[in-house]
């Protein structure tokens, strides 16, 4: 198997940076067409200096799931008004669906994160769900986004609580490059491990241990600081490529058996990868130094530790066996991690990281 990294052919971050939006378009294509999310449809498109009434452009709400409805409707509409560039404006699900609906209409695609909660906008994959929000698969790209643009003064102005879930996202980043790199397991370009991509996974790591916590102070405050913008790119540049070239294991896997939850659908994908990767720690048996490194982290800028954290207040084994089975589904990146991975391990795992939990939380007051 050959060692393979994927990278966006541009990546462009700062305050203003939505600016360079029409001359990135204009030098794809012709005819863009931009799907927003809800909240960008309604906001940010009206206040940014974007001309909606262009020749060139047109605009579409995204319908709230990346699921083959609305990638269907999309089609539609590329077909009818010859879109020859597509524009993905939002949150995760938005940006994804863009990703699918341009691979399929096989033109290039322009990225504009508002949040940084997750990795999805570097990368060249993306997640299906059904239309009741349940995982059903990862839907891989023939090559990763023309152009990622990030604009840290629309970021800023997001909601705290989507930064640091894409805090949790990018903190299992590392971790599961590790696994894939020790047991020689595929990373999700179909290849091996890259120094590159062990390398950016081990930066994000670092960089949240470092700048996480005053990261969400400046944005709990609405301040652009250079730890901000640290954390805003390991957010969305680092872990996206290090999980890409580096590989998924088992924070990823868990998260997609939460999925089966409808109690945990009210959470984002960041906070319940957090959760996932205190529960793989459990199910590698990583070092408890290692373990509470991370688990400190949590503690601090207010990601997951319990399963109460994620919705998931009523719990046994009946009602978490179908998580640790879906986890284990053939398939799942679980199965990169060393050893046999079965159900009953995965139970005990998060029965394991919820204890613990628990535990910090009641006797330490933390």
């Amino acid at each position: 198997m050959l060692n393979k990294a994927l990278f966006p052919g541009k990546y462009i971050q700062g305050v203003g940076a939505l600016n360079e939006l029409s001359s990135l378009i204009k030098s794809f294509g012709t005819r863009a067409l931009i799907l927003a999310s809800p909240t960008v449809h309604k906001i940010i498109l009206h206040d940014c200096c974007i001309d909606r009434e262009a020749p060139f452009l047109s605009v579409e709400q995204f319908a709230g799931e990346c699921c083959e409805k609305e990638l269907f409707r999309l089609a539609s509409i590329i077909r009818e008004q010859q879109v020859d560039v597509f524009v993905g404006m939002g949150g995760g699900k938005t940006i994804d669906t863009a990703k699918i609906a341009a691979d399929r209409a096989n033109i290039p695609v322009i990225i504009v994160p508002t949040i940084a909660s997750t990795d999805a906008p570097c990368s060249g994959c993306a997640v299906l769900y059904s239309e009741q929000g349940i995982f059903q698969s990862v839907s891989y790209q023939t090559s990763n986004p023309a152009a990622v643009l990030v604009d840290t003064e629309i970021i800023v102005n997001a909601p705290v609580r989507f930064l640091v879930s894409g805090m949790g996202d990018a903190l299992a980043t590392w971790f599961e490059a590790r696994s894939c790199s020790l047991t020689h397991a595929e990373n999700e370009c179909g290849g091996l491990s890259t120094l590159t991509g062990l390398a950016l996974a081990r930066l994000c790591y670092d960089t949240m241990l470092q700048y996480g916590s005053v990261a969400k102070i400046a944005a709990e405050r609405r301040i652009i600081t250079p730890a901000l913008e640290r954390i805003v790119e390991a957010n969305i540049l680092l872990s996206g490529v290090g999980f890409e070239s580096g590989g998924l294991a088992s924070a990823h896997s868990i998260h997609n058996g939460f999925t089966v939850l409808q109690e945990t659908h009210a959470y984002y994908h960041g906070e319940k990868v957090a959760f996932g990767l205190l529960a793989g720690l459990q199910l590698i048996d990583a070092p408890p130094e290692e373990s509470d490194v991370v688990l400190s982290f949590c503690e601090k800028v207010g990601l997951p530790t319990t399963l109460a954290d994620i919705g998931i207040r009523k719990f046994n084994r009946d009602i978490l066996m179908p998580v640790a089975e879906k986890a284990c589904a053939p398939g799942e990146c679980i199965h990169h991690e060393a050893g046999r991975i079965t159900p009953e391990k995965v139970l005990q795992a998060i029965l394991a990281a919820n204890a613990i939990g628990e535990y910090r939380k009641t006797q330490l007051n933390v």
